[in-house]
């Protein structure tokens, strides 16, 4: 005998899920990648770390048989004299005023050009000027330095009507080039991850696509724009081949049309035949310049971290 169901009956079905099996080969893929990476995490921390004891090591005896005022603040450099002087005070300043000389130079230009890549050029022209960008980066410094010999450094002396045209003036000139692929590149990238509601509302209140650029876009990638331009200064720091090819290398006090010579170039031009005080001096040369960038970058990180605040 049947009986019709209710209208106000209830029929609750129960549904049993099956326990999902985990896959334990995944689970031991997941560790595996995760122990990897933290391997290279800490790899890289280990290098930093071995790089930094080993120039401590190494430069700091040399400074305290030279003398800490006598080595920082010392204008004269001979190594190979019969009365050696081991002051470093000209290369510190050449470097200082290289290094802001070349981001003054290049800076401006490296972020008009990011900022025609990434919002006024159509999509063909962004990806032949990205990748004659692309190309300047993958550029030798050798290379950088023998264009400067053949081309900016006669220029140079022509025009300003000097004796010799391998000068500070020559090595900055190359140095704003040689950090354009590095803002341009961070900075383009930093400029696209700006959100379009941010231009669209400055569109809406009746900003035109200028004001909109220069008012909205760059105040807001201005952190990815600073990190640009860490990137530049370290590459101008560092930088040895092409600087010691272009600005003389001679261990003057720095002027803007006298043959210099840099941090970089001191180590790089006499490490090969040193030895005894004057190659422990030079390894202190590299400390002071480890440390010179180390601060650069401290300090730039802080107001990136300031302006993200």
């Amino acid at each position: 005998m049947r009986f019709p169901l209710q209208s106000n009956t209830l029929a609750v079905i129960h549904i049993q899920k099956k326990p999902v099996r985990e896959n334990p080969l995944s689970d031991i893929s997941e560790a595996i990648v995760h122990a990897l990476l933290a391997i290279c995490g800490f790899v890289a921390v280990a290098f930093v770390i071995l790089i930094t004891v080993f120039l401590v090591v190494s430069g700091v005896p040399a400074i305290r048989e030279i003398g800490v005022f006598d080595f920082l603040l010392g204008t004269r450099w001979a190594s190979t004299a019969s009365e050696p002087a081991y002051g470093i005070l000209p290369f510190i300043l050449s470097s200082v005023y290289g290094t802001a000389g070349a981001v003054a130079i290049g800076v401006p230009p490296g972020i008009l050009c990011a900022v025609f890549l990434s919002k006024i050029a159509d999509r063909r022209t962004s990806a032949i000027v990205g990748g004659a960008v692309g190309l300047m980066a993958g550029i030798p410094s050798v290379v950088y330095g023998l264009v400067g010999m053949i081309v900016i450094v006669p220029a140079v002396r022509s025009i300003f009507g000097l004796a010799d045209g391998a000068n500070l003036f020559s090595a900055i000139l190359v140095l704003a080039v040689m950090i354009l692929p590095s803002v341009i590149s961070v900075s383009e990238t930093a400029l696209a991850a700006v959100p379009k509601e941010y231009e669209e509302a400055s569109l809406a209140l009746g900003a035109t696509k200028t004001e909109t650029i220069f008012r909205v876009s760059i105040p807001a990638a201005k952190s990815g724009i600073l990190a640009s331009v860490v990137l530049g200064v370290g590459r101008a720091v560092g930088e040895a081949m092409a600087v010691m090819m272009v600005s003389g290398n001679v261990p003057n006090m720095p002027s803007l049309f006298k043959s210099v010579r840099f941090l970089t170039t001191a180590v790089a031009s006499e490490m090969s035949y040193s030895s005894g005080l004057q190659r422990r001096a030079l390894f202190s040369v590299a400390l002071v310049l480890f440390v010179f960038i180390m601060a650069i970058n401290l300090m730039l990180d802080l107001v990136i971290k300031r302006d993200k605040k």
